[in-house]
């Protein structure tokens, strides 16, 4: 039997404080057939930080050429700065069979879904405003007005859930995870990315 498997994009969406990092991690923790997406970004390196594993660290002439030339699946400006996912290196694990996983805000991901409308996306939600709201204080990262911004945002954000492939509400990050990995596993075997073919078996005839 021989098995050729095309890539998989995974698009995974979700407003802040939805655990979508969280999850994203453990996903690619427990499935090494899952690679991040490196993105590339104007901002300065922060210590620690290595060109080509967290980020790809451009100039803004560099990043400008870019841009110019079609090489990004999507661009965003946040907080001052430029980020964008390049084509070429995702298109090139996807065609050596590679998953690679993709976490953007809503309006990255639409435009990734235009230019591949075969990627798996998943938008992951709140079990309510209310739960939304008690983890962004949780988290004690961010003052109220911007945690009322975040709420602000995360409506408007929720409003596009039905532009994806799939819908996970995070109430318990087990399960949530759970769902996910079973999401995954069934979209490995969609036959648009694998398509086995069975070998015929030759008997041979006695006497």
């Amino acid at each position: 039997m021989t098995q050729k498997r095309r890539g998989m994009l995974i698009i995974i969406s979700g407003p802040s404080g939805t655990g979508k990092g969280t999850l994203c991690e453990r996903l690619i923790k427990l499935d090494g057939h899952i690679a991040f997406s490196v993105s590339a970004t104007t901002r300065p390196a922060r210590e620690g930080e290595v060109d080509g594993v967290h980020y790809h660290f451009l100039t803004e002439a560099a990043f400008d050429e870019l841009l110019q030339s079609g090489a990004f699946l999507e661009h965003a400006s946040v907080h001052d700065h430029r980020y964008g996912t390049l084509r070429k290196p995702v298109e090139d694990a996807l065609e050596a069979g590679q998953d690679i996983l993709l976490d953007v805000d809503s309006q990255g991901a639409a435009s990734v879904m235009k230019s591949l409308p075969e990627a798996v996306s998943v938008f992951i939600l709140p079990p309510s405003y209310q739960a939304l709201e008690q983890r962004l204080h949780t988290r004690n990262t961010d003052d109220a007005k911007e945690i009322e911004k975040r709420l602000f945002n995360a409506r408007a954000e929720m409003r596009r859930c039905k532009n994806y492939c799939y819908a996970l509400i995070n109430d318990d990050l087990d399960i949530a995870l759970s769902c996910l990995q079973c999401i995954i596993t069934a979209e490995r075997h969609r036959t648009l990315r694998y398509l086995p073919e069975i070998a015929e078996e030759m008997h041979q005839a006695h006497g």
